[in-house]
């Protein structure tokens, strides 16, 4: 006879309502039954003082060592007997084992890969900046406590023609965007709070509705499923959970009712998501911590495209009390309690079978490099923002992009890394060679072939292209290769005898990936993307077209990589790069732009195009020196000077030597000498600026790390902040 202990935190079993009902049905399938808490372990002579079910009540007795455990208590409650409790599974095979909570749930899955495009992106809200910016991707999103329970704290937010649309404990209230930051800065003062784009499954009257999935294992250790029901939220609620006042309902007239001729492929959908769900976990289980899991509810949504999103996986989920499951949960519980105790070893053996499997199926780490004239470290930004969305990623450092950085770099790299992304700096033919001798990358973008250290390649960009073309011999040859169709330096790129995989990005030229209805917004650049054969609204909280083409290089290769629209979305709202088109609010409605990492002609230009969009009265460009630009110094000046003067710049000011010839070819095209300004002194420019800048002036800083020109950000946002 099987000795089956159910193991819990509480001392008395008439305070734990199922216990009953697993010494009755224990006894009606033959097993003996007792319940006990840690506190009655005796490891000495092997007993444990527990309390066994007979005639109508629980009689404490001295019980030997079970052959199995059903670990039913509280994981919280319990820890404080762990020790007791990991000295039991030495001896002893437990039926369950906790998957963790929710949210290393969602990271485990996130990594494993296989059912990663099931979840919902989630993001902790750092600061109300951080939200807006979420939403401006988004538009509909929810914002709920992190450690939230029971549908507790929940608000639905939607902005609607410029003013925030808030639903959430019992009220729906309509903001501006002032109350709002209020509202927010509020909640995140007191707890944590996590934002999610909102997945819609709302009924045909309009109530909001998910499906539980509860799946056991049973007596031959296979996994099944007891149930799947919708819960429906009140009219006008955004919950559905059962104890904020939801309700259940039978699955298949549901179904029927909603969705008519789909019903039975929904059901099939459910019941295959269910198990396949559950014996994913289980062997990620079986992988990582060498356990089996026995139980899991899930709780899914469904958009209007019929795709099931993962809202939640629980443990030891409870049973809906409408349909009276009870006893079905206690005999699977049961009849899998003895299939363990009589199988330890199929189930380690199978435990190992798994390990073996998992670590043989293990795809190559992903080495992504990134080169070209400019963009290189947004395109990192981006690209390792969206792939940290479910690995952990080796990103190389800021503007760590030299070759003695990529060996410091190798050295930091570990088998914990799933994916690997770099930046590779050239200011001389060899040096990417050197690069990709040190770390081979299996996937490579070239953001574009401009001007940058052109002065080192007697004037030629084809020499720039030679040399970035290092990177396409360099790497894994059947590897990933992301190019930019729309620049026209790149069809000096080596690209020939390459024997991978070409994908093109671009905006103006047809491409694999290609950006559509780009806009400014409040807070960044939105477009329109063909992904996956869907059609997809983008957003980067980042200004200028040309950030544009950095976050098509990161898209293009995370969609090669398997990621989902919606992780890619995501991802997008990265961490921006410091001193990038970062912009200042200042008093009296003065806006300043700071872009002081890096210069030359094309990233002038970019500046300036964002200048001119964010500028809604005076526009001031100050544009310090372009190194390395050689014997195209002064051509390229003049072209500068050319575009802010067609621009329709207002004032324009020059810094450091021979700038003035940008200065001189604006006046040549018609700007009025009275609004042009160079400067070799600092502190004179700063003299000028106290007495020029007005209320409403939109000011861009643009100029390379090595002028200082940050000096003069600082000047302004600490004169006028």
């Amino acid at each position: 006879m099987t000795i089956i202990g159910m193991l819990h935190h509480r001392k008395n079993p008439d305070t734990v309502m199922k216990a009953y009902a697993f010494a009755a049905v224990a006894e009606a399938e033959g097993a003996k039954f007792f319940y006990f808490s840690p506190g009655e372990v005796n490891f000495l002579n092997r007993t444990i003082k527990g309390q066994v079910y007979e005639k109508g009540e629980w009689k404490s007795k001295v019980m030997p060592f079970p052959d199995v455990i059903y670990n039913a208590g509280s994981p919280e409650k319990l820890s404080k007997s762990k020790e007791i409790i990991e000295k039991l599974k030495k001896v002893i095979p437990f039926t369950t084992y906790s998957i963790g909570n929710k949210w290393s749930v969602n990271r485990r899955l996130k990594e494993a890969k296989d059912f990663a495009s099931y979840l919902i992106p989630t993001e902790v809200v750092k600061n109300a900046d951080h939200f807006f910016k979420f939403l401006s991707a988004f538009e509909k999103v929810v914002f709920k406590p992190i450690d939230g329970r029971k549908g507790k704290g929940i608000f639905f937010i939607v902005q609607e023609k410029g003013q925030f649309v808030v639903k959430g404990e019992g009220t729906d209230r309509i903001y501006e965007k002032s109350q709002l930051n209020g509202f927010l800065k509020q909640k995140l003062a007191k707890e944590t709070f996590i934002v999610q784009p909102y997945i819609q499954s709302v009924t045909k009257s309009g109530q909001v509705f998910d499906f539980r999935l509860h799946v056991q294992k049973n007596g031959n250790g296979e996994w099944v499923i007891t149930t799947i029901y919708p819960r429906i939220a009140p009219q006008g609620s955004i919950i559905a959970n059962i104890n904020s006042g939801g309700y259940t309902n039978y699955l298949d007239p549901f179904l029927e009712h909603e969705f008519k001729e789909d019903a039975f492929n929904i059901r099939k959908k459910l019941e295959f998501f269910s198990l396949s769900l559950a014996k994913h976990l289980d062997e990620l289980q079986m992988e990582k911590f060498g356990e089996v899991i026995d139980e899991i509810g899930v709780d899914v949504g469904m958009d209007d495209q019929l795709k099931l999103w993962i809202y939640e996986v629980n443990w030891r989920p409870g049973c809906p009390p409408a349909f009276y499951l009870e006893l079905d949960v206690v005999k699977n519980t049961i009849k899998y309690a003895m299939y363990v105790a009589k199988n330890q070893k199929s189930i380690r053996s199978r435990i190992k079978e798994v390990k073996r499997n998992r670590s043989a199926n293990q795809q190559a780490t992903p080495i992504i490099a990134i080169t070209g004239s400019a963009g290189k470290t947004t395109t990192k930004a981006f690209l390792s923002s969206i792939l940290s969305k479910k690995w952990n990623v080796f990103e190389s450092k800021d503007y760590w992009n030299t070759t003695e950085h990529t060996k410091k770099h190798a050295s930091e790299i570990n088998s914990s890394h799933q994916a690997v992304v770099l930046e590779y700096g050239m200011a001389y033919p060899g040096v990417i060679t050197e690069h990709c001798q040190i770390i081979q990358p299996n996937m490579s973008i070239v953001t574009n072939v401009g001007l940058a250290h052109v002065g080192n390649f007697n004037g030629d960009p084809r020499g720039v292209a030679k040399a970035k073309s290092e990177l396409i011999h360099g790497m894994d040859q059947y590897g990933v290769l992301c190019l930019n169709q729309d620049n026209d330096n790149s069809r000096f790129l080596e690209t020939q005898n390459f024997k991978g995989k070409k994908i093109t990005i671009g905006i103006k030229k047809p491409a694999d990936y290609r950006a559509y209805d780009v806009q400014y917004t409040e807070q960044g650049m939105s477009f329109k993307l063909k992904l996956q054969n869907e059609e997809v609204d983008l957003f980067i909280p980042i200004f200028g077209e040309h950030h544009v083409y950095n976050a098509l290089s990161a898209i293009a290769i995370a969609d090669q990589l398997g990621f989902s629209p919606m992780e890619i979305k995501a991802g997008l709202l990265f961490k921006k790069p410091p001193r990038r088109l970062t912009i200042y609010n200042c008093k009296d409605n003065i806006t300043l732009i700071d872009d002081t990492v890096h210069s030359h002609p094309e990233g002038v230009r970019a500046a300036i195009d964002v200048l001119v969009n964010l500028g809604k009265h005076r526009k001031i460009a100050i544009i310090g020196q372009m190194r390395e630009l050689g014997d195209l110094r002064e051509k390229e000046y003049r072209k500068v000077g050319d575009y802010i003067q067609k621009q329709g710049i207002d004032l324009l000011i020059t810094y450091g030597f021979r700038t003035e010839e940008i200065g001189a070819q604006a006046l040549r095209k018609g700007m009025a000498a009275d609004n042009i300004h160079h400067f070799t002194d600092r502190e004179k420019l700063h003299a000028l600026l106290k007495k020029l800048i007005q209320k409403g002036d939109t000011i861009l800083i643009k100029g390379a790390s090595k002028t200082n020109m940050f000096e003069t950000v600082k000047y302004i946002d600490q004169n006028y902040s």
